[in-house]
């Protein structure tokens, strides 16, 4: 059984090996290895990473059973919409997926931000379990954009967002 807890700094070689793993699972067959790996060094490294940790308004989360770290999840409030919350990365392990870590790890996001109306998030329009995923959680198409993430990615990722309910 995993558990959702707090991420702290030892967590993160860990959740740095989780998203390469599960980054080639998903994207090497839509982005190839290459930008995969390009990727995942510029975005998913324990420098990245600490970023995220140690950001202001913001919650980092891992699901441990005490032997493994099998998902991840990091969100934070929008410095541009009030009453936003920007889902930023939400992953499980491929060999622990379609157990319900995902589930948990968004019900946890989902209770950190009292003052937000709404979660917003970008996924791959080619990664049609992720869309299913997060539609069966709530979230429904609101647009599109050509760079996911930051600058200037050349991603192209759908825009999803969810109202909260309190």
């Amino acid at each position: 059984m995993f558990f959702i807890r707090s991420a702290s700094s030892r967590d993160l070689q860990t959740v740095s090996e989780l998203l390469r793993t599960t980054w080639h699972a998903t994207y090497d067959s839509l982005y190839g290895v290459d930008k995969v790996e390009q990727l995942t060094r510029a975005w998913h490294s324990v420098k990245a990473l600490q970023a995220r940790l140690d950001a202001k308004g913001s919650e980092f989360l891992v699901a441990d059973n005490g032997k493994a770290i099998g998902g991840m999840g990091y969100a934070g409030m929008s410095k541009e919409k009030p009453k936003t919350a920007l889902l930023h990365q939400l992953y499980v392990r491929p060999d622990f997926q379609r157990q319900g870590i995902g589930k948990d790890i968004f019900a946890e996001l989902e209770t950190c931000f009292p003052d937000a109306e709404t979660m917003v998030l970008q996924v791959e329009p080619g990664n049609v379990a992720a869309i299913r995923f997060y539609q069966g959680l709530g979230f429904n198409e609101i647009g599109r954009t050509e760079n996911c993430g930051d600058g200037q990615s050349g991603i192209p990722a759908l825009v999803l967002e969810k109202t909260l309910d309190f």
